[in-house]
């Protein structure tokens, strides 16, 4: 039994083993005229295969492109397009490396750190315990996001003083951070409420 996991691996395996299979014996064809109808023959049936792309401009350069790079360029035919050198075809382009940066708590984000950074740097007043309180609020609905239960201000006064290395503190009860819930949370809290009184 001849496996595919034993055959040559294919070039494009979009096309799939039998288009390959073709080119190999059309390769091996003598006669020049013979041999470029069979590779017209192999695109055209290349060109059924994705018949949504029949409208893309030059689907068929591009078809072209692939018989040739199917048969390692050694299909000597006179091709009715110029022919693409596809070296880079099947290489793994270059790892994009992502900027993760100094993430503290992860649930808080970056944003949040940076918002306390700005509110630290403002003089005291009344600008500046609203932007600490909509922070604060922020963080409050970033923290419920991972963990509902372990949500209370307590902690949300803790971690930006922890931020802020003491400049800023949240005295309990200084601040109202409570926010309404999303309009899909009230209306599954009102639709449990109205299901509760069918029964």
């Amino acid at each position: 039994m001849n496996y595919n996991t034993q055959r040559n691996k294919l070039p494009m395996p979009e096309y799939g083993r039998a288009v390959q299979d073709m080119i190999d014996y059309a390769l091996t064809i003598e006669e020049r005229k013979e041999r470029e109808s069979c590779a017209k023959t192999i695109v055209f049936i290349m060109g059924n295969m994705f018949p949504a792309l029949r409208d893309v401009p030059d689907f068929q350069g591009k078809l072209w492109d692939h018989l040739a790079l199917m048969s390692d360029y050694k299909l000597d035919i006179d091709y009715p397009y110029p022919i693409t050198q596809l070296d880079k075809t099947g290489q793994v382009p270059d790892r994009i490396e992502y900027s993760t940066g100094d993430i503290k708590l992860r649930h808080y984000g970056r944003i949040i750190p940076e918002m306390l950074d700005v509110v630290a740097s403002m003089p005291e007043g009344e600008e500046r315990n609203q932007l600490l309180r909509l922070t604060a609020v922020q963080m409050k609905k970033s923290l419920m996001i991972w963990n509902k239960e372990m949500v209370d201000d307590a902690r949300i006064a803790a971690d930006i003083e922890w931020y802020t290395n003491g400049k800023l503190k949240l005295q309990e009860g200084e601040f109202d951070i409570s926010f309404n819930a999303a309009p899909h949370q009230q209306r599954q809290q009102y639709t449990r409420r109205k299901n509760k009184r069918r029964y």
